[in-house]
């Protein structure tokens, strides 16, 4: 994710107040202290560990952000290495003997050169104090104040971030805090501080004891950065919903009556050409404590962008080079691609800092997790069994290489202000912005990792470019650049691309059939099928050829697990055909999607194979699998890449067909969804509705034939789940009134098969009955139980 915030020109008419300052406390600091030019010159005491800023300009707004150096290392946490907080738009103002540092408010402006409009809006919202500071020295116009205090602040929100994770309730300790004077610079354009905080505290959760030696002092280094606003030579570009970038948003309360006071600009880099009419690239530098064969791939990756701009004419705009071995990655001149370590698989991102007036961004950061190929890895050997005789441990390797190469150009892709589509996949996986699910087929009976991932720059990417970066120069009026852009976006949709972000994809309640998040192909019911056969084949031949040389058995099951759900994104992808509705992002005179629901063979064909993955045999692990997992060997723990179960030490099958069939039951019978079904029903009767979905549900798990053995506790236990999604989706009081009607019908239907079921096979169905006869009374809760077994996390761990 981007993140940035919005900004406002202009400040606070200030009444110019005198002060008595002792004339002999500027020639003391100097004494004791260098003075480093620079964009905002300061004076540096390494020994005493101070710095004073000098200020002369007041009213006059910069850029503020800040950073983290050194991360705590957990995902769960999300306070990561070289992340970048908020840029703030900021300006020092004087009151009296006090220097006030003011964050701007930037969402609510008045674009008009009246002053007076200007000020009104100023005058009508808030804006925030974040510190302040006394003068305590003055030359002229020339004011020292002590900024180390404020810099051993809060300001990147650690503690805030600790407290919203559960990890304790924490804050700076000063007395084990202090000034980076090292790493306190200056340049022309931005000035540079870092600091080290002890946060101090208690109740430090289980996340914190995870990573930190004595959990009750948490120490990270904080960098704040005061950065020159650029000159006004940038020409901020509109927003459009099919761009595919992020938008600035902003109230304009200078719009003519008649024009909505909301407006959207996109971020993006400047693009500048030399006096020669060269053109200047966007650089990135990618962190050299990355490993090869990684950084190879990294590089690979994030040089695709290079294909983007030269499809749209730019050759030459965009490069990726090493980052020098002086260079600060904090430093707001140089956008950087870096390696960082966390205690457990976590999420790669992308962040700018860029300016809140324009969405120009002025520096581009990006995340990526280093485990992220470790996962990959495993992946691959789930599926083919590396480490057996006929295993290719170069083929894993290179599965896992493409991922990191996609991973890379991804996350760049963010910094460089474009947006993710999930609507790509279908489109032969046409966008980096993507969230790719390796597709592997079968050779026979053999599975095959090749072409896995794509490579290369997508189709889509190069339209998101040709929208954001194409330059039009002085040529063009505002409304002919509108309306080119707006040519761009009707061009791109008639090549037959789409997108569609996150709103829409990611909710479980989600409808769109092309935006899913991890999935392949162009119809999601046919790829599920798929992808069971191919889970099938890995699962008949997983074992021994799994294990690397060494390693204790009872580490299969870790492996096994991304193998027995390899399924499981292909379901969330396709559910949203069943009560599906096709739909884009249409702007009037660009282009015009009729919103209508998913055709009835598609939603049909979605329902049979989603229930297929609830039949035992789908369910069911093979014995050899079975056979070859003892519990965990001494020295070796479960985590929550495990499964959880209710047999102790050993292996749960049955548990695992509880994670697997839950999964699709919860997103089958989301309240929403059937909402919709009921809906779409209504309008036309060929469209399947809620009673025909709960009947074809019943028939294949309480209706289906009885089972023995292992397969049928698997069976029974899929049968109680079953019921209790029901009841669940039927006390929901967040449901619609319709959709608890309907399903309250349906469970009075069951409750007279159960009487009768229940008295030929009392293990089976007795407790299910009880169950429906609690929420016929009203007393049904949902039992918290059917809870307890989570799914393990397949999309990295964090949020």
């Amino acid at each position: 994710m981007l993140k940035a915030v919005q900004g406002l020109i202009g400040g606070v008419c200030l009444l110019a107040v005198m002060i008595t300052a002792n004339a002999a406390s500027w020639s003391e600091i100097e004494n004791k202290s260098r003075r480093v030019n620079g964009f905002m010159p300061y004076y540096l005491s390494t020994s005493e560990g101070k710095v004073w800023l000098e200020v002369s300009k007041f009213e006059q707004p910069f850029i503020m952000y800040t950073g983290l150096p050194f991360g705590i290392g957990s995902n769960d946490i999300g306070l990561d290495r070289g992340q970048l907080g908020e840029s703030r738009l900021v300006q020092f103002e004087r009151y009296g003997n006090k220097v006030f540092l003011k964050h701007l408010n930037t969402r609510y402006r008045a674009d008009t050169d009246n002053p007076a409009e200007k000020n009104s809006v100023n005058e009508a919202f808030a804006s925030s104090v974040l510190h302040g500071f006394e003068i305590d020295a003055r030359s002229g116009n020339r004011y020292l104040i002590d900024l180390t205090a404020f810099l051993q602040q809060d300001l990147h929100g650690v503690s805030e971030r600790l407290k919203a994770t559960d990890q304790g309730s924490f804050s700076v300790d000063s007395s084990r805090s202090a000034l980076v004077a090292e790493k306190v610079k200056n340049f022309p354009k931005n000035t540079l501080f870092e600091s080290v905080l002890t946060f101090k505290g208690s109740g430090a959760g289980n996340f914190i004891k995870q990573v930190v030696p004595t959990p009750d002092a948490i120490t990270v280094h904080q960098h704040v950065s005061f950065v020159a606003l650029p000159d006004d030579k940038y020409q901020p570009r509109v927003f459009h919903p099919k761009s595919g970038f992020f938008e600035l948003t902003y109230a304009d309360y200078a719009s003519p009556i008649e024009q909505p006071i909301e407006k959207k600009l996109i971020y993006r880099h400047r693009l500048e050409r030399d006096k020669d009419g060269k053109i200047k690239p966007i650089v990135y530098y990618l962190d050299p404590g990355a490993p090869e064969p990684v950084r190879t791939a990294l590089l690979d990756g994030a040089r695709w962008w290079e294909q983007a701009f030269a499809a749209i004419g730019l050759e030459g705009a965009y490069e990726v080079r090493d980052l020098p071995a002086d260079a600060d990655p904090m430093d707001v001149r140089y956008n950087v691609i870096q390696w960082v370590h966390r205690a457990t698989r976590g999420w790669s991102y992308g962040m700018a800092m860029s300016d809140p007036r324009t969405g120009e961004i002025i520096k581009g950061h990006v995340t990526l997790g280093s485990l992220r190929v470790r996962q990959d890895l495993l992946i691959a050997n789930a599926l083919t069994g590396v480490y057996g005789k006929e295993g290719d441990k170069q083929a894993a390797m290179d599965m896992a290489l493409a991922r990191i190469r996609q991973l890379s150009a991804h996350e760049v892709g963010h910094t460089l202000g474009i947006a993710h589509n999930f609507a790509a996949s279908p489109s032969n996986r046409a966008s980096v912005m993507d969230y790719p699910h390796p597709l592997v087929t079968l050779n026979g009976d053999k599975v095959s990792l090749k072409g896995a991932y794509a490579e290369g720059i997508g189709k889509w990417d190069i339209e998101a470019v040709r929208y954001g970066y194409t330059e039009f120069g002085n040529e063009l009026e505002p409304e002919q650049e509108v309306e080119a852009l707006r040519k761009i976006v009707r061009d791109s949709s008639a090549k037959g691309l789409m997108f569609i972000s996150d709103p829409d994809a990611r909710p479980a309640s989600g409808a769109n059939p092309s935006a899913h998040l991890w999935d392949n192909g162009q119809n999601p019911a046919a790829e599920l099928a798929r992808v069971l056969e191919v889970r099938e084949v890995a699962l008949g031949k997983f074992g021994h050829n799994n294990l690397a040389d060494g390693t204790p058995y009872s580490e299969l099951a870790e492996t096994l697990v991304p193998l027995y759900l390899f399924h499981r994104y292909q379901v969330e992808a396709a559910v949203k055909l069943v009560g599906g509705v096709n739909y884009e992002y249409s702007v009037k005179g660009d282009t015009y999607r009729p919103v209508r629901p998913v055709e009835e063979g598609l939603q049909k064909q979605a329902i049979g194979v989603l229930l297929s993955t609830l039949a035992v045999e789908q369910l069911m692990l093979p014995d050899s699998v079975l056979q070859v997992i003892p519990p965990k060997a001494y020295g070796y723990y479960k985590n929550r890449e495990s499964f959880n179960g209710y047999t102790g030490l050993t292996l749960d099958p049955v548990s695992m067909a509880e994670a697997s069939a839950k999964h699709t039951l919860q997103l089958l019978l989301n309240p929403e969804r059937l909402a919709r079904l009921l809906q779409q029903k209504g309008q036309a009767a060929e469209l399947p509705g809620v009673e025909e979905v709960v009947t074809q549900l019943l028939t294949t798990t309480l209706r289906s034939p009885e089972q023995a053995g292992l397969n049928g506790l698997i069976q029974q236990r899929v049968d109680y789940l079953t019921v209790m999604q029901l009841l669940t989706a039927a006390s929901d009081k967040n449901a619609s009134p319709e959709v608890r009607a309907h399903l309250h019908h349906e469970i009075g239907k069951l409750d007279g098969w159960l009487t009768t079921q229940s008295k030929r096979n009392s293990v089976r169905y007795a407790w299910l009955k009880d169950l429906v006869v609690q929420y016929l009374n009203g007393d049904f809760v949902p039992n918290e139980e059917a809870q307890s077994l989570p799914i393990p996390p397949g999309s990295p761990i964090g949020s």
